[in-house]
């Protein structure tokens, strides 16, 4: 599964999406086409590889995609020649001669049918005789320029204003359907059903193209987002343990043949072996009973429990929503407190992995700065999670919503704290723990404001003398390491990344996606911090009301911490005796370095579930 979303763009941006031919970025925008030179292509295209297919089962992605443009004509009588969505192989580049009406994924030589496979969905500004309708329309096309079917499309009457547009796959009909409006004027249509495995690759890479020909028109990129819906990885158990299976079964021949008394034991197990293979997430919450009413972990409530203590989890007593479900605010009687309970959505694969992760983990950790789990339940498709209620919320509310403004002595703190539970997860537990999410929205703060980290629906462990493991890339755009995006490789030194991104929010209370900022929030910083004006960067809000040692401290500290270079970042516990006055100050480059890491691979996989937990490259809070 892969999801990215990319609000604004900025330098941040350019760690998940590629920029070919005049596309630049400006002004929190994409342009994707230079005005001064007719011929011209631009493209920006995603840096991983969405899976479309899986060739062991057949199953096929569905997939959304939306994005916010506007086209304009700068009052041209003649102008073109459009904007197009595609889905085509990985390898795919511009090709030669593909200007004008070819819109940056065709060739001049072969216009009817492409080299490569591409499916597109353009809006085409200029009405090419050869093979396009006798106006300018929005088109769906397989693998040609001449489109399968056309609506209309009036350009010049909105000339400048922003567009919405929609795709949308369902492989169940396979219906591919397209969604455009402008303000709040009514959508418009159009819709094909295509069997896109039999016309694409296993995996391919999804773009957006412009090109101009002998007329001009501004393209502009204000925003994108995109999602799909096939994990491989997962697909690929099924397949190992359908031949587990296979194998089990024989072997279970062979042996009955051999002599059915002696071997009726062991028989009995191995074949309920077979059968916890075959549904491992049913075989994950046996165990989870098992332990349980064992003694073991968190306390098993029953739904009927909860729901009394949210009254029937009521709008009311909601605490926020996210892509996994909600959190409600719930009262115990046995004991008398209060509590937070995550509802996962009925039905969802994702949120049940999450819940079993974090059943598994947290139930395990004991740490003054990690949110206690207190109980879980899980019955009839329904999933959830009782945590110790937080009367602060969570860190980002604070330094981004309209909660109490934080002290610099409260934020200091609070990021001290942060680090402490990352010190313990990394190297003070009987196995390494990363995270893979932190961020200030998983960052919840008691009645004291002290720390505790939250929402382990997407932790991983691993021995601590291992290095970098490769899990598919999860978490959200602004917090997210720039060699973990592009090898999918999760890592200490990846938490290390997050953690000094979240250290700079708390000092400059601003977000790690700032629409304010021309860039990320990291290079922003360190332009700062190059130009000797760290003070400056400090949140307005405190009003000088701090102590400069300390904003100096924590900055360059979360500067090292997010060093493009994951080899000269610091470990946690570095950071920690740095933060607590027990190191110097390291000294760091003037300006920001560049990173260097390896292309994207297949490996950069990842699943979405947005707002209050993500499991995915997401802007999120």
């Amino acid at each position: 599964m892969v999801k990215f979303e990319v609000p604004r763009f900025t330098a941040a941006a350019l760690q998940f999406v590629h920029l070919d031919g005049d596309a630049e970025i400006s002004h929190g925008k994409i342009e994707l086409n230079k005005l001064n030179n007719l011929y011209r292509v631009g493209q920006i295209t995603y840096n991983g590889e969405v899976a479309l297919w899986d060739s062991n089962f057949g199953k096929v992605a569905d997939f959304t995609t939306h994005f916010s443009f506007t086209v304009d004509t700068q009052n041209r009588s003649h102008h073109g020649d459009g904007i197009a969505f595609f889905l085509a192989p990985v390898e795919f580049h511009i090709p030669t001669n593909s200007a004008g009406g070819f819109l940056g994924l065709y060739n001049s030589r072969t216009p009817d049918v492409s080299q490569t496979q591409i499916v597109s969905i353009e809006f085409d500004s200029f009405n090419n005789t050869q093979w396009d309708p006798p106006y300018e329309h929005v088109g769906i096309n397989n693998n040609s320029i001449q489109s399968l079917v056309t609506a209309p499309w009036n350009i010049p009457l909105h000339s400048g204003e922003p567009a919405n547009a929609w795709i949308v796959y369902n492989s169940t009909t396979r219906n591919l359907s397209v969604f455009w409006s402008y303000g709040n004027g009514p959508n418009s249509s159009l819709s094909y059903q295509i069997d896109l495995k039999e016309v694409l690759p296993q995996w391919v890479t999804v773009g957006i193209s412009a090109a101009t020909g002998l007329y001009i028109e501004r393209h502009t990129l204000e925003s994108w987002e995109f999602s799909s819906s096939l994990d491989i990885n997962e697909s690929k158990e099924k397949t190992t343990k359908k031949i587990g299976m296979i194998t089990g079964w024989t072997l279970l021949g062979c042996i009955l043949l051999v002599g059915a008394g002696v071997a009726f034991v062991p028989l009995r197990k191995h074949i309920g072996g077979i059968m916890d293979k075959d549904n491992p997430q049913e075989t994950n919450l046996m165990s989870i009973n098992d332990g349980l009413e064992g003694g073991a972990g968190p306390r098993r409530f029953s739904y009927k429990d909860l729901a009394l203590a949210t009254n029937n989890f009521s709008d009311e007593r909601k605490l926020g929503q996210g892509g996994f479900g909600g959190v409600y605010k719930g009262h115990l009687t046995n004991p008398d407190i209060p509590i937070a309970v995550k509802k996962f959505s009925r039905g969802s694969k994702q949120g049940k992995k999450q819940y079993l992760t974090e059943v598994k983990i947290i139930s395990m950790l004991r740490h003054r700065n990690l949110v206690q789990l207190i109980g879980c339940c899980h019955e009839q498709g329904e999933f959830l999670l009782v945590y110790e209620f937080m009367p602060n919320g969570s860190l980002d509310y604070h330094l981004f919503g309209r909660r109490s403004q934080l002290s610099w002595t409260l934020r200091y703190k609070i990021s001290i704290g942060l680090a402490s539970a990352l010190l313990y997860l990394h190297e003070e537990w009987e196995q390494c723990v990363l995270h893979r999410d932190i961020k200030s929205s998983n960052v919840m703060l008691d009645s004291n404001f002290n720390v505790k980290l939250g929402d382990f629906g997407l932790a991983r462990l691993m021995d601590h003398e291992l290095g970098p493991q490769t899990t598919g890339v999860v978490g959200t755009l602004g917090y997210l390491a720039p060699e973990y995006v592009s090898t999918g490789r999760a890592s200490k030194e990846s938490d290390v990344y997050s953690f000094g991104v979240v250290a700079l929010e708390i000092a400059t209370g601003r977000k790690s996606v700032d629409k304010q900022l021309e860039k990320g929030l990291v290079e922003w910083v360190w332009d700062m911090y190059g130009n000797g004006q760290l003070i400056s960067a400090v949140d307005e809000r405190m009003q000088m009301d701090f102590e400069p040692k300390q904003v100096e401290c924590l900055m360059i500290v979360g500067l090292w911490c997010a060093h493009p270079d994951r080899t000269l970042r610091p470990s946690i516990r570095q950071a920690n005796r740095v933060l607590g006055y027990e190191a110097d100050l390291p000294q760091l480059p003037t300006k920001m370095p560049v990173a260097m890491y390896y292309a994207p691979t297949s490996t950069l996989v990842s699943t979405v579930e947005p707002s209050i937990t993500l499991s995915s490259i997401n802007v999120g809070r």
